[in-house]
């Protein structure tokens, strides 16, 4: 009975936490010191990149624009650029090193959207500040040589909000932050 009365409370704890970091409409952009500016990027894995890169080189006409390998993230990915100028999207496809290891780059196919942001340290702090829990790694230099984090999928108990799914902010560069108009660091 007690255990059961915990898991209740626990539970009762878990969704008070969310209702106090629930969207707030009171939120205004002034407020907020950072501005999402738009897509930067979006991630396909799959267990080869040969028929993704056949969609999307091949026939859609993306061009390659580089490789990257790590170990660490378990991921061999070919960055491609659809679009051009400051406003092009990456779309990185990528396919596991090893199947069988963590973090499965593969497993949902569709595995991260990736946002502009004007100033990711502003972001991140002010988000934290929100709720918001990010994945482990902090902010650091991604694929493309951008600074990078990730917002986690799940929320927990001390950080309640989670992005639904693996979400990638991306500091933008000044031709990027010029081109939407973010503010200029």
């Amino acid at each position: 009975m007690l255990a059961q009365f915990t898991s209740i409370a626990a539970r009762g704890a878990r969704a008070a936490a969310l209702a106090r970091h629930a969207p707030a409409m009171s939120i205004s952009a002034g407020e907020r010191p950072f501005r999402v500016l738009g897509l930067q990027q979006i991630a396909i894995g799959g267990l080869s990149k040969g028929a993704l890169s056949h969609l999307w080189v091949d026939l859609f006409g993306c061009v390659k624009k580089g490789e990257f390998v790590s170990e660490r993230e378990n991921v061999d990915e070919d960055i491609l650029e659809l679009g051009s100028g400051a406003t092009a999207v990456e779309v990185d496809i990528m396919m596991p090193l090893d199947p069988s290891k963590k973090p499965m780059v593969h497993v949902p196919p569709l595995n991260h959207v990736g946002l502009w942001i004007d100033d990711l340290p502003a972001a991140v702090e002010w988000l934290g500040e929100q709720g918001v829990r990010f994945a482990p790694g902090g902010i650091r230099k991604g694929a493309a040589g951008h600074d990078i984090t990730f917002m986690h999928p799940k929320g927990n108990d001390e950080f309640p909000i989670g992005a639904g799914m693996l979400l990638e902010l991306v500091q933008a560069p000044p031709d990027v932050i010029a081109e939407l108009g973010g503010k200029q660091q």
